[in-house]
């Protein structure tokens, strides 16, 4: 049956199960829109291209299948850059389709003409341009392949609006199948052998492909052999945090004990992780060109397997994959039984909520959260020093309840909010979010209004770019340049765009507030008023000035 090619375009996603599809919408793919339009496919239209990729590498990081992204040409292309980052760097699958100019005017610099391989080169896993109407279902099974694969990633495809807009004949392509895969005796063997060398073993749990039942296992697999698990940055809900065996994250404002712990262990057991500079500190706690601990790297991907760590040895195999055929096995603790005890002692006190200054006090408002949250809340997060206060001292309970981007960027949370309040519309989402951090996404309000996601935000609102003002402190005391804020009303601004908020401005006020937010049915935004000194969980600003000089 002949079809436009956005009919073909909308029929391959609906084959390949895609639920929804978020967007800007540009005339450049107007027969996309009017593809889905017929498919049926549930289109969450955005404010801002930035947003709305966020919002789908949210979708595939929670659901494990790529989040699906439509943004027009030029601009719309270039604003969607910073989730597609964020996509990459966090192993999510995804797929980008961008519109582009129409074939015949190509090499002309055209009205927002880009050449997306050159620009989205290197920061995806595969760009393409569809140029035959007739091969798009080709390209889209493809695209869909390559973006779950492996390591996963994003995945854009380059439409031009002629190409697109054309009728041709073209048979659909299913999706592409793969078996199931597991360890062999042999991977198995290796694993069992290197720890039946260790004294001082650590688990290093991060990366993708995680769900409810690995994290089962994995927390079977560390009962059975007594082993203290440890999280890269920003992967917390990989583990119940309230295990015995859990003993903290290896990421930015990590425990320094745990990161002692990380430079003396004799075996590092790396499931899924790719132990990147966040996790080490930098390369100072583990140093890829120096002596260091056995590291036995369990990674999807091949191509991650000694490129920057020499494993010993390296597997290529997803992770869970691995903890499934672990947890298994019968129990062999060894002798690191006090070693694992200890670690778990350190983080037990390094979540001990250590007093700020101020009548809203950060250390409380998490606690408060961890302590009351139903156990499918789920809490995102961007970027920003209140990050520091949710890492340290909120108990994760387990996958799907940690939304946050490995990247570090600023804006992450709250369209990631939206993203999981649409997925998961039974469940509390609550977003934290700085007040630098929330005004660079804050327009999703929009977005979340007209599509019924009911979410909580928490801004803590210091008036200033706090991480960036710690940085200034340490480094150059006294000198304030470009980090001080000017805020809005951050519930006045909620309630024009039809949700509501309060402002809390004393810690007694904050249960009283957070029970009206969660029972409210509409977006609810919590003003917390902080006190411009505390800058992080265990800095002031005194005490960052005091540091001085380079720190």
């Amino acid at each position: 049956m002949a079809r436009h090619g956005g009919r073909i375009l909308a029929d391959q996603l609906a084959l390949h199960g895609v639920k929804r599809v978020f967007s800007v919408p540009g005339e450049s793919f107007l027969a996309a829109l009017d593809g889905l339009y017929d498919a049926g496919i549930p289109n969450i239209v955005c404010r801002h291209e930035g947003g709305a990729a966020m919002m789908a590498e949210a979708y595939g990081k929670m659901t494990g299948q790529p989040g699906v992204l439509f943004v027009t040409r030029g601009p719309g292309a270039t604003n969607a850059a910073s989730g597609l980052h964020v996509a990459r760097q966090d192993s999510t699958p995804m797929v980008a389709f961008v519109g582009q100019i129409a074939r015949g005017h190509r090499d002309r610099e055209a009205f927002q003409e880009v050449d997306y391989r050159r620009f989205f080169g290197p920061l995806v896993k595969w760009v393409a341009e569809v140029d035959q109407t007739d091969r798009l279902p080709e390209y889209i099974a493809r695209a869909f392949a390559v973006a779950t694969s492996g390591r996963p990633g994003p995945v854009v495809l380059a439409l031009p609006e002629d190409m697109l807009s054309a009728v041709a004949d073209a048979p659909d392509a299913p999706p592409v199948s793969a078996l199931p895969p597991e360890a062999s005796e042999a991977q198995l063997h290796a694993v069992l052998e290197a720890l039946d060398r260790a004294e001082r073993p650590l688990v290093v749990v991060g990366g993708p492909h995680w769900s409810a039942r690995s994290a089962a296992e994995l927390a079977g697999f560390a009962e059975a052999f007594d082993l203290p698990v440890a999280v890269s940055f920003r992967r917390q809900g990989y583990m119940d945090n309230r295990h015995g065996h859990y003993v903290g994250d290896l990421g930015v404002g990590m425990n320094p004990k745990l990161g002692q712990r990380l430079a003396q262990a004799d075996l590092v057991l790396a499931l899924g992780t790719r132990l990147g500079d966040t996790a080490t500190n930098g390369y100072t706690l583990l140093d890829p060109a120096g002596p260091g601990p056995r590291i036995v790297h369990v990674h999807a991907d091949a191509d991650e397997l000694g490129r920057v760590w020499r494993p010993d040895p390296g597997i290529a195999l997803p992770a869970p994959a691995m903890v499934a055929a672990l947890a298994r096995l019968p129990g062999r603790p060894g002798p690191w039984g006090e070693w694992r005890t200890q670690a778990r002692a350190e983080y037990e006190a390094w979540t001990t909520p250590r007093e700020t200054p101020g009548a809203v006090k950060m250390e409380q408002v998490i606690a408060w959260l961890s302590a009351h949250l139903p156990e499918d809340a789920i809490l995102t997060n961007g970027a920003g020093n209140y990050a520091a206060f949710l890492h340290r001292y909120f108990r994760y309970r387990g996958p799907g309840t940690q939304l946050a981007p490995t990247s570090g960027s600023m804006g992450y949370g709250f369209p990631a909010a939206v993203s999981a309040s649409l997925e998961h519309p039974g469940r509390p989402v609550i977003c934290l979010a700085g007040d630098g951090c929330f005004q660079m996404t804050l327009n999703e309000m929009s977005t979340a209004v007209q599509h019924g996601a009911n979410v909580v935000v928490i801004v803590a609102n210091n008036g200033r770019y706090g991480t960036i003002r710690m940085h200034q402190e340490k480094t150059y005391p006294g000198r304030v340049s470009g980090t001080d804020l000017a805020n809005p009303d951050y519930p006045a601004l909620a309630r024009a765009y039809g949700g509501d908020g309060i402002v809390v401005a004393d810690q007694a006020d904050f249960p009283a507030a957070m029970e009206q937010a969660l029972a409210a049915e509409r977006p609810f935004v919590i003003e917390l008023r902080l006190d411009g000194e505390a800058l992080a969980t265990g800095l002031t600003l005194s005490e960052a000035r005091a540091m001085g000089g380079g720190g």
